[in-house]
């Protein structure tokens, strides 16, 4: 492929792949159930409560799936193991319209999260691979960008169809979400490689680390109990992000219209600005983490994050909403890149993917819990606004648990 060494690094194909995984995995199988809810909850008659426990359902399969990253990988490869994680979301998705009540839908969502759990780990982790530490957490960023173009794709998509048939729309919300995922699960199996040494290349930003530093990929490793210190203290820090975001995703758009008074069709194009600006939410803070380090980074994010929370814990009026989708959006996908990156610096790119996956796997308790709970407190007080305090309450701490993080290692 020398090509891609003369002109496109095929490090960059990588990402773009990671970009479409991230577009199934999270975009589509997890974000656009947010849009979806209105509409299959009233078809279906399902309750605050029930719709909390659907998201629930959804993120401990995405545990399950974290659980098994590692040894599946080992077993058939990353490659392998990402394109089969998508074909699992693309056809537990097409069930999911098929689905009948609670319990059916519940059982496939379920399995759509294991599916997200295997395929979002095992591509974040190739970025230590096919990156240097100082390029790591722009092209994760990038990565991570694909939920974004997933949440504008929901957003413009769902409510035509929901225009056009009614409350059954949502079953064919689900076929079309299927049907695309399916269309970019073969593209991301054509183009995804696992290394640069299949190609004979070396990683993106190799060269010119080795030339400025002299030393790329030789850093001192933790010791066990440095490194089992270190991935407690990040992933609580994850914790805090799993339980919070997953709140306002879940259920922004249900409170603009049960509460807000905002059409569907209004919520919508909310949701369509949300996506829009969440594109640069990972590549704006991987870059900066970059540059100033993963804490500040994470301390940026999370001080935002607890404004946005806080503005729609209110009914402040239409300006206050967007300005407060705006703080999420420009925020929405900064965390996980940063961590992927946090993770190849520490603990460097062979023992990255193990990492990030205990730490996904705490992230994923995280999002376990917030929406049952966010469900339950709406359920008791009639409305979200207490769910959305709980969530600025956890980003608070966040900021104050990063702040006490160790320093990355030096490049």
């Amino acid at each position: 492929m020398p090509i891609f060494s003369r002109s496109l690094h095929y490090g960059w194909v990588v990402v773009f792949a990671g970009l479409l995984c991230l577009f199934v995995s999270i975009g589509l199988g997890r974000m656009a159930l947010g849009m979806l809810l209105p509409s299959m909850g009233k078809d279906i008659a399902l309750s605050y409560a029930q719709m909390g426990f659907i998201g629930t359902g959804n993120f401990a399969g995405y545990m399950i799936g974290v659980l098994l990253i590692g040894p599946f990988c080992r077993l058939v490869g990353e490659r392998r193991a990402i394109s089969l994680g998508l074909l699992v979301i693309s056809l537990t998705m097409l069930a999911v319209g098929q689905a009948g009540g609670f319990v059916s839908v519940m059982v496939a969502y379920l399995a759509t999260g294991v599916g997200s759990g295997t395929s979002m780990v095992a591509t974040l982790g190739l970025v230590g691979h096919w990156f240097s530490r100082r390029l790591r957490g722009k092209a994760a960023g990038w990565i991570i960008t694909g939920i974004g173009v997933g949440v504008v794709f929901s957003g413009i998509a769902v409510p035509w169809i929901n225009a056009e048939l009614g409350d059954e729309g949502w079953r064919m919300g689900w076929m079309l979400l299927g049907g695309a995922s399916l269309a970019a699960t073969a593209l991301v199996y054509g183009l995804l490689r696992e290394r640069p040494s299949e190609l004979g290349l070396e990683p993106v930003g190799a060269a010119v680390a080795f030339d400025e530093a002299g030393s790329e990929g030789i850093q001192v490793a933790p010791s066990r109990g440095e490194e089992l210190r270190l991935l407690a203290h990040l992933g609580f820090i994850y914790f805090l992000f799993g339980l919070t975001y997953v709140i306002y995703a879940t259920f922004i758009v249900t409170t603009l219209v049960e509460e807000r008074g905002y059409s569907e069709a209004l919520a919508g194009r909310f949701w369509i600005w949300l996506g829009v600006i969440s594109l640069v939410s990972g590549p704006l803070f991987g870059s900066l983490s970059d540059r100033f380090g993963r804490r500040a980074g994470l301390m940026m994010v999370f001080a935002l994050q607890t404004a946005a929370y806080g503005m729609a814990a209110f009914d402040l009026g239409g300006v206050a909403m967007a300005v407060s989708a705006g703080l999420f959006g420009i925020t929405a996908w900064s965390v996980p890149p940063i961590m992927a990156a946090a993770t190849g610096d520490y603990m460097g790119p062979e023992r990255a993917v193990t990492a990030l996956g205990a730490l996904t796997f705490i992230f994923g308790i995280g999002q376990v819990i917030g929406p049952a709970a966010a469900g339950m407190l709406a359920e008791h007080y009639g409305g979200f606004s207490s769910s959305y305090l709980l969530a600025a309450t956890g980003t608070a701490l966040a900021v104050a648990a990063t702040a006490a993080l160790k320093r990355q290692p030096a490049h």
